[in-house]
């Protein structure tokens, strides 16, 4: 089939974001433990490399992989999760497979390969059950409690004792000494949402469905999630002299782990990412700046001058 050069060019693209993918998920396959996982991830490996030659047969022209893009999408697997690595994939290829509708009237394989490829993200959505994203709860409660608490005391600690690092002990002993008691608490409430086995209306025992949760695990999420947040906002007083800088460094520390981890959230289990951020955001600045004016009060009513 003779093709225009323009078409040509996009198959080009369209074979390197394939045959990239396919590095991709046969190099993700090899590090999944679970054989059900790896053998969905070699399978669609392998529909990704059918893809590629697909395209070939219409360029006649080899493409490398895009080496860095293997690299960037394996280790963000590797660190951040692979269902974050892979719906975060999914996007990037979403707004590739757009252009393969200007291809049907062209290439009748167009419309099959764009199939195929929801296939694949409705396989892969079904697949994936990572642990991490089963305690997202426990890890917004640590964070959301150290955030709202932190930046609120930090704030009228800031105006109430104008010295860097007597805020910064201050904020110490308020940030870390709750963590223990916020691990046990999230122990407490995960253990009793335990329910084994429940009853339908007659009386027949059913097994609630997914995977429970461990309390140990949840207690441990909820105190490491907490801790980070709170080293993270009291760092700038320990290293800047200036407190009124360090409480606005540590307002926009607050701000940049929020959107972070709603960016997170946002790509691993598909929820939106503005309204969670305005949420989180609104609360932490809100009562910090609430927070300050008490600082404020509590300094010009009682006299006190440290």
């Amino acid at each position: 089939m003779n093709i225009s050069e323009e078409v040509r060019q996009k198959l080009l693209a369209f074979q390197k974001s394939e045959i990239t993918e396919h590095h991709i998920y046969r190099k993700l396959a090899r590090t999944i433990k679970s054989p059900e996982n790896r053998a969905v991830l070699e399978r669609i490996a392998e529909d990704e490399r059918r893809h590629y030659e697909q395209w070939r047969a219409y360029t006649q022209q080899e493409v490398p992989p895009d080496r860095r893009q293997v690299a960037k999408y394996f280790w963000i697997s590797r660190l951040f999760g692979f269902t974050f690595g892979v719906k975060l994939m999914e996007r990037a290829e979403g707004e590739i497979q757009g252009g393969y509708g200007q291809l049907l009237e062209v290439i009748p394989e167009a419309d099959a390969i764009m199939r195929e490829e929801e296939e694949h993200e409705r396989a892969l959505l079904a697949m994936l059950d990572e642990e991490r994203l089963r305690y997202t709860g426990s890890m917004v409660l640590g964070l959301n409690d150290a955030l709202v608490e932190l930046t609120g005391a930090l704030a009228g600690l800031t105006f109430a004792l104008q010295n860097a690092k007597l805020i910064a002990l201050t904020g110490s002993i308020t940030g870390i000494a709750p963590a223990p008691s916020m691990g046990a608490s999230e122990y407490l409430s995960t253990k009793s949402e335990e329910t084994p086995t429940t009853h339908n209306p007659k009386g027949e025992p059913r097994v609630a469905p997914g995977p429970a949760k461990s309390p140990t695990k949840a207690s441990v999420y909820t105190g490491i999630a907490y801790l980070i947040t709170v080293l993270v906002l009291i760092a700038p007083y320990l290293v800047l002299p200036d407190y009124y800088v360090s409480l606005a460094c540590t307002l926009a520390a607050a701000v940049g782990i929020i959107a972070l981890f709603n960016y997170y959230i946002a790509v691993a289990k598909d929820e939106p990412f503005r309204p969670r951020f305005l949420e989180m955001a609104g609360l932490s600045l809100g009562v910090a700046a609430f927070s300050f004016l008490v600082g404020f009060l509590m300094r010009a009513l009682l006299g006190i001058d440290v």
